[in-house]
């Protein structure tokens, strides 16, 4: 996403307080220690010990893993990152979840069982912090939310916390925009998968209807206002160069990829792993007011100019959406790991952090749904939420990630999250770490554009 200042915001930070006691720290190791092994559920844990413990523990949920794809055990983000927190005297672990795919279900107690492991493999840890990226964020903030007295803090990297239901909805805002304005009558269907060949060859179709219609001028303009729909911003890859504010066309080739990404997998051979799982479709978009969610989003006037300059009527199109069939669930079923952010929760001096980025498939603002959520229940001073500039999914620096852990391991010492600032978290990402880029910066997202309860 992109403010009117053409300055893309790509990661974010969420740092929330929690409750426990904490428990005595262990004796330091006499040398680093690498243990393995194979939890009661099939997962397999990670453990990582320095050789001076300062008595933290690191529980660390990796993302989403597709379904027939490699599912190691891992205990940090990328090897820069676990090397330096490694020589700063934290010990790690983390576990592979028993299954691939949507596995919050399998994941919340495997990586608790690999907690248990720890402290009986190497002993109490004097504090626990959680922590974990994209579909391992929601994980961390579940264990957060559900389990506070296991930990006494975490960090959620670009962390899907507004939920499943809701994530699921917003996927399903782009894939209907597109079906209804490339494809007409076309039949793709998009939830409701009988197998995974069948969502495959749905995505595969539309597809096929979305590069054909990236090669018109009404095209890209339908194609950004799907993308606006989903909040996808105009830059989504670090390694190209970042567009103008008002380059509405490389914006939207930027839009497209990510589009094309989301059909490609997320939006239907990977809803198709959550359906099964779910026992049925979890997504709807009857009563969704298309209109009102691209007045409210920050890609408005892009798609105002694309449609003017191909000569296309805006409001035509969004009649059209507006008189679509909508998609209905097909089963009410939704369990707690599918539901709606609940608050934090609090009974003594703990503190939890969640990061998250701006990407296509996680936009900034999911983390305005879990604000709204926490505000409400009257839990704002246990919130702290922040962001850094940049592209990508989960694209945080080493010294970023560092910087928001000692921000967390600083309010759950003291009782006080104290100057939380970027310019403070820049300070101390850049202790951490001199050699990696320090970029958090001011922003603030706008208001979740779909309902997610």
């Amino acid at each position: 996403m992109t403010r009117t200042t053409g300055r893309p915001v790509t990661a974010l930070a969420a740092l929330l307080l929690l409750a426990a006691a904490p428990a005595p720290a262990s004796a330091a190791q006499a040398a680093p220690r690498h243990l393995e092994g194979t939890l009661p559920s099939g997962a397999t844990y990670v453990i990582d010990t320095p050789a001076r413990w300062n008595g933290t523990v690191l529980l660390f949920s990796h993302g989403y893993r597709p379904e027939g794809t490699p599912n190691p055990a891992v205990n940090a983000p990328d090897e820069p990152t676990k090397k330096l927190l490694l020589k700063e005297g934290y010990a790690l672990v983390g576990s592979s979840y028993a299954k691939n795919g949507w596995a919050v279900e399998q994941a919340v107690p495997d990586q608790l069982a690999a907690l248990d492991t720890f402290t009986g493999k190497v002993g109490a840890a004097r504090r626990t912090l959680a922590w974990g990226q994209s579909l391992g964020g929601l994980v961390t903030t579940t264990i957060a939310e559900r389990h506070p007295r296991r930990i006494d803090g975490s960090l959620s990297l670009c962390g899907l916390v507004h939920g499943g239901v809701a994530n699921w909805n917003s996927t399903l805002d782009a894939t209907f925009a597109l079906r209804t304005l490339l494809a007409p009558g076309s039949g793709i269907r998009l939830t409701g998968f009988q197998d995974t060949a069948d969502a495959t060859a749905s995505g595969k179709r539309l597809g096929a209807a979305m590069e054909a219609a990236q090669r018109t001028a009404p095209g890209r303009a339908r194609i950004a206002l799907a993308a606006a729909l989903h909040a996808i911003p105009g830059w989504n890859d670090p390694a190209t160069p970042r567009p103008a504010p008002d380059d509405h066309a490389s914006r939207q080739a930027n839009q497209y990829t990510a589009l094309r990404g989301l059909v490609a997998r997320p939006g239907f051979v990977w809803r198709a792993e959550a359906e099964r799982r779910a026992g049925g479709s979890m997504s709807w978009n009857t009563g969704v007011v298309y209109t009102a969610m691209l007045a409210r989003s920050a890609a408005y006037r892009q798609v105002k100019s694309l449609y003017k300059s191909a000569g296309l009527s805006l409001g035509a199109d969004l009649r059209v959406l507006a008189g679509e069939p909508r998609v209905a669930p097909t089963r009410a079923r939704c369990a707690t790991w599918w539901t709606t952010p609940r608050p934090p929760v609090s009974s003594a001096s703990r503190s939890s952090t969640r990061t998250r980025p701006v990407t296509r498939s996680c936009p900034a603002e999911v983390e305005s749904a879990y604000r709204r959520a926490v505000n409400r229940a009257g839990r704002a001073p246990l919130l702290r939420q922040a962001y850094t500039d940049n592209a990508g999914h989960c694209t945080f620096s080493p010294a970023e990630q560092l910087g928001a852990l000692h921000t967390v391991e600083h309010r759950v010492a003291t009782g006080s999250w104290g100057d939380t600032s970027p310019a403070a978290l820049n300070s101390r990402a850049r202790d951490a770490d001199p050699a990696t880029p320090a970029r958090y910066t001011p922003y603030r997202p706008g208001p979740y554009p779909r309902p997610f309860s």
